[in-house]
């Protein structure tokens, strides 16, 4: 087995050396140093993400992506009174209404087919139905399939409406572009481990200053409550609430750094662009047909059907994972595919090195004919 194992998954990714070096520091939460590197963190995210400081800010919190998902839902819905309508295609989507059920917020739902995106005139004429509606919930980057959600027109018209935007852009955020001074969303999400390219361990979110102000008391969680979690760090210059994962947000501010040098969100997009575009055409030659159309498909991870009924995902699995390679398992029930990811420390040469892996593979596995 290869002593370097490519995580070819959505995250988390395979980190740079030096991003798993910041993590073999110790440092207390309380110090000014740690609190000073959450501060810049928190500004460096409003500018990945092209979002006015006067406007925005953003909210570190302990935990995977989905607790940054069930604290923005939570916190920015309020029980009683709103509903929040959910449009999903895909498992991440159809997870926040099971958000929303556990924690008794109204919501109605709109499910699209996990291998198409989601219709905005749908949408839109839903809310157009449904006067009750006052958020609206979708995963940009729906890493069930690798598939893109629309937002460039489908949230600005639905701020004009009034509505309140709550996007998960956990597998997006930092690899693919986005302004929210344009798009104009009032919550984003993501995580430490995705396209910033750090570690696992907590979740961070965008917000709308003036809609979080009106959220205080929404939470029936005190761990999860956003809105106090966004008071803690600006009464307390960048200190956390709880005990934070501290290698973890040092790592992350190193993978902040890296993500500069690469030349910011752009050039990793190209990057991942164009691994994708290697990955996609080299598995074709070789057989296996990409389960999302390209003008839906995202960098960060794609789908491949099996190439045939008799093709064993588990000894494929096991058999790149000997080769230095993990991958993910398909996630939708409808058809037999598998994922692979793009993001992470992740290069061309490591694909093509994965490429040759799976042909040999292919050769190796070949069905015997009557005359072996």
């Amino acid at each position: 087995m290869n002593k370097r194992t490519l995580l070819l998954t959505p995250g988390p990714a395979t980190l740079s050396n030096t991003v798993k070096q910041a993590m073999t520091i110790d440092h207390g939460t309380w110090d000014s140093e740690y609190k000073d590197v959450t501060q810049k963190i928190r500004t460096a995210l409003l500018k990945i993400g092209h979002a006015a400081e006067d406007k925005y800010t953003s909210i570190l919190l302990q935990g995977s992506g989905t607790y940054g998902v069930e604290a923005t839902l939570s916190t920015a819905i309020s029980r009683g009174t709103d509903t929040v309508l959910i449009a999903a295609n895909g498992a991440y989507g159809r997870r926040m209404s099971e958000i929303a059920d556990y924690a008794g917020i109204s919501h109605l739902d709109i499910c699209f087919k996990d291998t198409e995106p989601i219709d905005e005139k749908i949408v839109l004429e839903m809310i157009k139905k449904h006067s009750e509606i006052t958020h609206f919930a979708l995963v940009h980057n729906e890493t069930t399939t690798g598939i893109v959600n629309p937002l460039s027109n489908l949230l600005p018209k639905l701020h004009s409406l009034g509505i309140i935007t709550i996007v998960d852009a956990m597998s997006s955020f930092g690899g693919i572009p986005l302004d929210l001074n344009e798009l104009k969303p009032d919550y984003l999400i993501s995580s430490s481990n995705k396209c910033v390219q750090g570690a696992p361990g907590f979740a961070f979110i965008i917000a709308n200053k003036k809609v979080l102000a009106n959220t205080a008391g929404n939470s029936a969680s005190l761990s999860l409550d956003l809105y106090q979690q966004y008071l803690c760090f600006e009464n307390n210059a960048g200190k956390w609430r709880f005990t934070s994962p501290t290698h973890v947000v040092f790592a992350f501010y190193e993978a902040l750094l890296e993500l500069q040098d690469e030349g910011g969100v752009k050039a990793r997009y190209l990057r991942y662009s164009q691994l994708e575009q290697q990955l996609r055409n080299g598995l074709k030659t070789l057989g296996f047909e990409p389960l999302i159309a390209a003008k839906y498909q995202s960098p960060v991870i794609t789908s491949f059907k099996y190439p045939s009924s008799s093709f064993n995902f588990d000894n494929f699995y096991l058999y790149l994972k000997n080769h230095g390679f993990i991958i993910y398992p398909g996630k939708i029930t409808e058809v037999a595919s598998f994922r692979i990811g793009n993001i992470g420390a992740v290069y061309s040469k490591d694909i093509a090195r994965l490429l040759r892996t799976i042909k040999d593979y292919l050769l190796r596995n070949q069905p015997k004919t009557s005359n072996q």
